[in-house]
């Protein structure tokens, strides 16, 4: 396994705020680069923003100040949001920033030097929020936009064309010799399908009908259309043609993992344009990209122009960083669409967090007290009950280490709160109230406290990608050391034992389910 990991977000578009969606991606991203750095890669996590186009154009002459005025305050309020989820991000990529806006630029004489790209005229349908151009047959009857459902209209304008027919028998041939290059697999299907056995047509690259964007060096009247320029982020902040290129040649070099994170929506524009544009400047591809679902609100996709939306915010305020880190982790499937609701979030923090985990620290603390003056026995397994929660300890962590690696993100944390429950189980099985009635069970019992406390902070440890303050309050409570609370430090059930327990706040009160749901409904949009 290459232990340079390079993982990226789509870069949002800040025409409105983001919402709970947008969190949703960054944040896992954000568990898995903490994951890769927890087992001890180089990693390097970048997010940013994409701020040209007619749309951010139009937005900003409605709110009477220039585009970069505009980009620069919605922006403000994106870093502020992954500021609040604590969002380990290495750099912030902007379009309008000059490192990127030269790359962009060289990049556009690089492959106009070499012929694949050339001046035409384009005529098509087109999608103003979207900034897609559309065929006839594409867009049917009712002249719909394949990609966000609204009317597009007729436009015909002077433009550059990337020459992507040259590439698609070799992006093809990727395909078959990287079967893993798409995930999920319906998302490749669809894309061939749907795009490349009807034959790739050459793309628009330029417009001239507005002017905010990168102006084409050899004909500035043209400026560099959004997919060309936003695309090249990913290279761009790593110094790709720069004078100082270390991070390309790091992260973008052969011995490095690259992995992209796209919803579903831009799917096209990562599988099929990316490569090629790639492939022509004679570039690697990336390993993956996974194209998760959204989150929906009411049964339809959450969409800042239809206001249908809800912030992270209030949320974090009220129930606290890990619940909504561990809310958006656990709740949908990685891969799949998922709905927010006032319910599930609501009965996620009581269920999992609060009765699950947080009790069960809050039981093993009280009983470490009560029968050991609060010191944590030395590790020794005894009893039936002790083997097997141990077993089911290691096949839970091997589980773990398995579906992060193959960003099954969510059932990696289904793993470790069933682990969890496991041991509250473990509990019930032991009896540990009895066992302290009998002095001849004395072993017994010290036994039962140090399996508690090891799978504690296993589950702490394990738990850490997601959360970033419980098993920090755990640690406290059990009286544990850094060297403790590492990766390598994981399956050493001796390290506990001698520690002195201190008893704290529980890590996620109980919440009233009906005043709570009441008051999620009233911060969301619809």
């Amino acid at each position: 396994m290459k232990n340079i990991f390079y993982i990226t977000t789509p870069i949002y578009y800040p025409s409105a705020n983001l919402h709970i969606g947008h969190a949703y991606c960054t944040t896992i991203a954000d568990v898995i680069a903490r994951y890769h750095r927890m087992i001890g890669d180089k990693v390097y996590f970048l997010t940013g923003s994409d701020e040209h186009g007619e749309k951010i154009e139009k937005n900003a002459q409605a709110k009477g100040v220039t585009p970069q005025e505009f980009v620069d305050n919605i922006v403000k309020g994106i870093q502020k949001l992954w500021k609040d989820l604590e969002i380990s991000n290495d750099d912030y990529i902007r379009t309008t920033q000059q490192r990127h806006v030269e790359v962009v630029q060289k990049v556009f004489t690089k492959l106009l030097e070499q012929d694949d790209i050339y001046l035409g005229e384009y005529e098509g349908w087109y999608c103003t929020p979207c900034e897609s151009f559309w065929t006839d047959s594409q867009v049917g009857e009712k002249h719909i936009c394949l990609d966000c459902g609204r009317e597009v209209h007729k436009a015909k304008e002077e433009a550059y064309f990337f020459r992507m027919s040259k590439y698609a028998d070799r992006l093809m041939k990727f395909y078959e010799e990287h079967p893993d290059f798409i995930v999920p697999e319906s998302r490749k299907n669809e894309m061939i399908n749907n795009f490349l056995k009807p034959g790739l047509e050459d793309l628009c690259i330029s417009r001239t009908s507005f002017s905010w964007g990168i102006p084409v060096k050899e004909n500035p009247k043209h400026v560099v259309y959004v997919w060309l320029d936003a695309l090249l982020n990913y290279i761009s902040a790593l110094g790709y043609l720069s004078k100082d290129d270390s991070k390309f040649r790091e992260f973008w070099g052969e011995h490095s993992e690259i992995l992209h994170l796209v919803g579903n929506d831009i799917t096209r524009f990562h599988v099929i344009y990316w490569p090629i544009f790639l492939m022509a400047l004679g570039l690697r591809l990336p390993d993956k990209v996974f194209v998760h679902g959204l989150l929906m609100m009411k049964d339809e996709k959450m969409s800042k122009s239809k206001g249908n939306v809800v912030s992270p915010d209030p949320l974090i305020e009220r129930y606290g960083l890990d619940a909504v880190r561990y809310y958006l982790v656990r709740e949908t499937i990685f891969g799949c669409d998922g709905s927010f609701s006032p319910q599930q979030f609501v009965e996620r923090i009581n269920v999992d967090l609060a009765n699950d985990f947080g009790n069960l620290l809050n039981r093993t603390v009280a009983m470490i007290t009560k029968y050991f003056d609060g010191v944590i026995p030395e590790y020794r397994s005894i009893t039936k009950f002790d083997e097997e929660l141990e077993q089911f300890g290691k096949n839970a962590i091997k589980k773990y280490q398995e579906n992060m690696l193959s960003l099954h993100v969510t059932e990696a944390f289904v793993e470790v709160m069933n682990y969890v429950a496991r041991a509250n189980k473990y509990i019930e099985e032991s009896k540990p109230w009895e066992l302290a009635k009998d002095e001849g069970k004395r072993e017994e019992l010290a036994s039962c406290m140090n399996h508690l406390a090891n799978t504690l902070r296993q589950c702490a440890i394990l738990l850490s990608p997601v959360l970033l303050k419980a098993p920090q309050q755990l640690y406290q409570q059990l009286g544990l050391d850094e060297k403790e609370q590492t990766w390598q430090s994981l399956e050493d059930l001796t390290m506990t034992g001698g520690k002195k327990v201190m008893k704290g706040t529980p890590l996620f009160p109980r919440l009233d389910a009906v005043a709570e749901i009441e008051f999620i409904k009233g911060i969301m949009s619809k």
